[in-house]
């Protein structure tokens, strides 16, 4: 092997959370990288490990205690980058419980009525008022496994570099799913005055909205690029630089000063017919506001093996997380029904 243990965890944390998008060398020791000779050197570290059955047989439990702590390391740190600014996360060893201390913000004084919701029995939300100064995000075992053929594995057409990179996705779009889970759990919960569902766009809908939540605060809307794209004021409001920034990236980042967020989106299946985050639904949160979303990580992952009939593997991964939302009365939310493909409004 051409690195010890300790270096192959540091360059696949590294390759983990480097970007495919980004022009930027990246240092691992005294060299510099780019993104795809940064995943080319973690395959031939990989391939050093497990290049022949007897290899991978040798270093398994190496291979997994790598995949392990670089989802501990890295995990959190993606899912603070995407969706930190409406939520807070913490990571809590095994056995602690998961407590979130509520923040004293401006909506707070003014007596906002706040809710937490979490997931109760057979995954169904339950909405209940906060009582007292913190509450806990209860952690389940998430998990899936990635299938390794023999022959595949024999023949070098699939290796660990590709598992890792398989489980980051999946565990980033179980987060997402949960978050919108509860976002949308906590609907009912909210005032009359901060909700409100079309069967279109309707600009006086969402400025009212936004009047609503901006009382607590300048706020920032959150949605998908769908319902972004829909987002467009009275003619009389567009400039020629706002139709400049529509053609180039199919939506107004800015909405009448207001900062529009767009969030990641992808599909449950191979499919295609049904998204991973509904659509329909855009939240306006007011900046300085304390954050919705909570999010716990919960002791270390645990990757292990399963070894089928026809010699195939299935490496199989379990991350202990929680999702949770803080609701007050300062935040809002527009329904756009005409989105909803996935027929779930």
């Amino acid at each position: 092997m051409a690195l010890d243990k300790s270096n192959l965890i540091a360059l696949a944390k590294t390759t983990a959370n480097a970007k495919a998008s980004s022009q930027v060398a990246y240092s691992f020791g005294e060299d510099k990288f780019s993104y795809s000779e940064l995943n080319e050197t973690l395959r031939n570290e990989f391939k050093e490990l497990a290049g022949t059955y007897a290899l991978y047989r040798e270093n398994k439990n190496t291979i997994f205690s790598i995949i392990e702590e670089t989802i501990d390391d890295v995990l959190p740190k993606k899912v603070m980058e995407q969706y930190g600014q409406f939520a807070e996360i913490k990571t809590y060893a095994q056995g602690d419980k998961p407590i979130f201390k509520q923040r004293i913000t401006t909506a707070a004084k003014r007596r906002a009525k706040q809710f937490i919701t979490k997931v109760g029995l057979a995954g169904i939300y339950e909405v209940f008022k906060l009582d007292g100064k913190g509450f806990e995000v209860p952690t389940s075992a998430f998990g899936g496994a990635a299938q390794i053929g023999f022959e595949e594995f024999l023949d070098g057409r699939v290796d660990f570099a590709d598992v890792l990179d398989i489980v980051m996705e999946g565990l980033d779009e179980v987060i997402y799913t949960e978050i919108e889970k509860a976002l949308r759990a906590s609907i009912t919960s909210l005032p009359n005055a901060n909700k409100a569902t079309e069967s279109s766009f309707v600009e006086t809908t969402m400025d009212n909205l936004i009047a609503v939540a901006d009382s607590y605060g300048k706020s920032t809307i959150y949605c998908t690029y769908e319902f972004a794209a829909t987002m467009v004021p009275a003619e009389g409001w567009v400039s020629d630089a706002m139709k400049d920034q529509k053609w180039n990236n199919g939506y107004l980042a800015n909405y009448k000063g207001h900062n529009v967020i767009v969030l990641d989106q992808s599909y449950v299946d191979e499919t295609n017919s049904k998204k991973v985050i509904n659509p329909a639904y855009a939240y306006i949160i007011p900046v300085g506001a304390d954050k919705p979303v909570k999010i716990a990580f919960e002791g270390n992952t645990i990757v292990d093996e399963y070894v089928n009939k026809d010699r195939s593997r299935e490496v199989q991964v379990y991350k202990k997380l929680g999702v949770g939302t803080l609701i007050t009365n300062n935040i809002c939310v527009y329904v756009n029904a005409s989105l909803d493909s996935n027929g779930s409004i």
